[in-house]
């Protein structure tokens, strides 16, 4: 006679999930402290005029670190996004000056711009079978040629207002904070949420984690991963509005260096540089750390090549706590 047993189901435990991490909580701590001390030791740090400039320079490197989260957790990355706003910035800068165009076409120009320069990465990195780096390299040199192509060996001058909602004047300002950061909080807050709660939106994280287990899964990981790029792209075309402000000049050299600027700011934020780990208000975090030390070099009236200096050890603090917690996780 043999006894039947009856499984007793076990209810799943949902996994918790933390509104802000160790690293933020960190990022938080020290950007806290260097305020402090930048308004004891500064009369000017904590005026109305030189937050509001702070706010204002960190929104486009924190819009596009947006985009560049989303790459880098899905273990990618990309270097062209200086180049790509050079593209976009010297489209919209024509359209509205020549053309008359107004401020939303103009946006929705700049989005689309950005957005088929960004798909063109993300088709090459998933199909191509190419790391990244090498593919981006590559459209970083490809995108600046296409720019200057443009620009026609001149600059833009005489550039309309068109974008003032959007810019570092008085008429981009809501309740005397710029409306570009705004933007930049409530897109970053509808992407924490998108990364962390919808499905799509995990599954950057297992594409990073490892493609191959996620594509066994059922993961659709080109798809995951041209969607990276993509987003990227649209980011790029909002923050060249931004950058382009209350209108002015457009020179040649616009965008470059910004994608230093960008992955510094989405690696001291928390980012893996490997993949499968990162949150988009860590790189929020990591943008406003970036700006503040800008910020303080210029009003403490030190050096300017200080600035790379700070930037760099933050970026080597953030990777080296980022490999010792791998290492804990994998001798466990």
């Amino acid at each position: 006679m043999t006894a039947t047993t009856t499984a007793v189901p076990v209810a799943r435990r949902r996994p918790r999930v933390r509104a802000i991490e160790g690293q933020e909580l960190a990022l938080l701590g020290v950007t806290g402290l260097l305020w402090l001390v930048l308004a004891l030791t500064t009369e000017t740090f904590l005026t109305a005029g030189n937050v509001q400039n702070i706010l204002f320079t960190v929104a486009p490197i924190a819009l596009i670190g947006i985009g560049m989260t989303a790459v880098i957790v899905t273990a990618g990355i990309d270097v062209s996004v200086g180049s790509q706003a050079a593209v976009v910035m010297v489209v919209i800068a024509l359209l509205v000056r020549d053309a008359g165009l107004p401020f939303l076409p103009a946006l929705a120009v700049a989005v689309l711009t950005g957005v088929v320069l960004g798909a063109v990465n993300g088709l090459l990195v998933a199909y191509g079978g190419i790391h990244p780096i090498i593919v981006t390299f590559g459209t970083l040199n490809i995108y600046r040629f296409v720019a200057l192509q443009i620009f026609g060996n001149e600059q833009v001058a005489g550039v309309p207002g068109t974008f003032g909602p959007i810019g570092g004047g008085a008429e981009g300002r809501v309740l005397g904070v710029p409306a570009a950061w705004w933007l930049t909080v409530v897109l970053a807050a509808g992407m924490w949420c998108y990364m962390r709660f919808w499905a799509t939106g995990r599954h950057l994280y297992a594409v990073g984690g490892d493609a191959f287990a996620a594509r066994l899964a059922g993961v659709r990981v080109r798809r995951r991963q041209i969607s990276a790029y993509v987003l990227t792209g649209a980011c790029v075309g909002l923050a060249a509005c931004v950058l382009i402000g209350s209108g002015g000049l457009v020179q040649q050299n616009v965008g470059a260096g910004l994608e230093l600027r960008v992955i510094a700011a989405v690696v001291i934020g928390g980012t893996s540089i490997i993949g499968g780990r990162g949150t988009v208000l860590g790189t929020l975090l990591g943008a406003l750390l970036v700006g503040t030390v800008t910020s303080a070099v210029t009003l403490l009236t030190w050096p300017t090549e200080l600035t790379q200096l700070f930037i760099g050890l933050f970026i080597l603090v953030a990777v080296g706590v980022d490999l010792l917690r791998e290492r804990r996780r994998s001798a466990t």
